[in-house]
């Protein structure tokens, strides 16, 4: 069984926790004029409050309350027993009390958080010289008003999760209801012309040694029917939502700012002139192209360049990542499994055609070319 990987502070609060702990620095120093046991006991106090400040970041429930009290008494401690400047240390206790979500706990914890705070300035501060209670009692003030706002940038930052995880429900209800639908057209359409081919075939395989002519017409009729069929579902194709070029843009955009990814775009993405069906798959293979550079490349920038010339439609999406592996520009490894075939397999629908290659400068470029007009080939149909 694998070891659990130990963490100072959870890893979605990124270096934040982190540029707290320099403020423990001025309790610190404070401790340099006391001497003997005294001094060992602030400093072993002080360490305590360093892991209350560290196990608040982890705990939950009574756990989180149970900390904070700790952290409280702390600070009580310290600045009645050494210096009244160890008050400061409220902005820490502060800070925490800004994340409780619940009405009664956060005002609960506010309320004995005031009452030790104004009880220490009193007590503590009493006989001060003017200027230095001057210097100290507005920072207080900023620290009873303190957890007010970190409440609402918690409560905010918490709203905006669960939109996001709202937005992604939709998204994926969304995709459902379209697959359904997709589904249930395919059946009914497309369903009885199917199987009235696979009856036509079996006929003209018993007629084809007795009855030249009736197979030659039942083989005109199998023609007749997979035209009508190819209809169908170029209907079924221009019925469904197609989402253009410079949509799809829009959306990895969003997807590599998440990522801390600068995107360039080069060219019209409009593409005028340029049909539905085309543009669609176009937008899919942005899509999973990006994908794999937010997943894989380790990259920083992305540049996306649209190009219409006379007889091609050309994008070219390039990154400054960590580049192709040996084997995946001979066309095997890893690009295979992050949707390079799924590419191929769209853009040759019509007529397309991708090209992998490592960029001057370091990175990967893809280049997707695509003609503009697709010629009627041989057998009678066209892309």
């Amino acid at each position: 069984m694998a070891r659990r990987q130990f963490r100072l502070f959870p890893q979605r609060f990124g270096f934040f926790p982190y540029m707290w702990l320099i403020y423990l620095l001025f309790p610190v120093i404070n401790l340099q004029e006391e001497h003997g046991i005294k001094l060992v006991l602030g400093a072993a106090v002080l360490a305590l409050f360093a892991v209350t400040y560290r196990q608040l970041y982890w705990a939950t429930g009574r756990a989180f309350t149970l900390w904070l009290a700790v952290q409280m008494l702390i600070i009580v401690i310290l600045s009645a027993a050494y210096t009244p400047y160890d008050l400061f240390m409220g902005f820490f206790t502060a800070n925490f009390i800004g994340w409780y979500t619940g009405e009664k706990h956060f005002k609960m914890a506010y309320a004995v958080f005031a009452a030790m705070v104004l009880v220490l300035l009193v007590t503590a501060t009493w006989g001060m010289a003017l200027e230095d209670l001057l210097f100290l009692y507005p920072f207080m003030i900023i620290m009873l008003v303190s957890p007010f706002g970190i409440r609402s940038l918690h409560r905010k930052r918490m709203l905006e999760k669960e939109l996001d995880q709202a937005n992604e429900v939709i998204k994926e209800l969304v995709k459902r209801e379209e697959r359904m639908r997709i589904a249930r057209d395919l059946h009914d359409t497309l369903g009885h012309t199917l199987s009235l081919i696979t009856l036509k075939s079996q006929l003209v395989e018993k007629l084809a040694a007795k009855d030249a002519g009736r197979t030659q017409a039942e083989a005109r009729e199998i023609q007749r029917i997979s035209r009508a069929a190819l209809r169908q579902v170029r209907e079924l194709v221009s019925e469904m939502r197609a989402v253009s070029v410079a949509e799809e843009l829009a959306e990895v955009g969003e997807m590599l700012r998440t990522a801390d990814i600068a995107m360039e775009i080069e060219g019209d993405a409009a593409l005028e002139g340029v049909s539905d069906l085309t543009q669609n798959i176009l937008s899919l293979c942005i899509k999973e192209a990006v994908t794999n550079i937010v997943k894989h490349s380790g990259a920083d920038r992305c540049r996306i360049a649209l190009a219409l010339t006379e007889g091609e439609v050309q994008i070219s999406i390039e990154d400054n990542g960590v580049g192709l592996h040996p084997q995946e520009q001979e066309g095997h490894g890893r690009s295979e499994g992050n949707g390079m075939k799924g590419m191929a397999e769209r853009l040759s629908l019509i007529d397309g055609s991708l090209k992998l290659s490592s960029g001057e400068k370091g990175g990967t470029v893809l280049a997707v070319a695509i003609p503009r007009v697709v010629k009627e080939r041989k057998d009678g149909v066209t892309a």
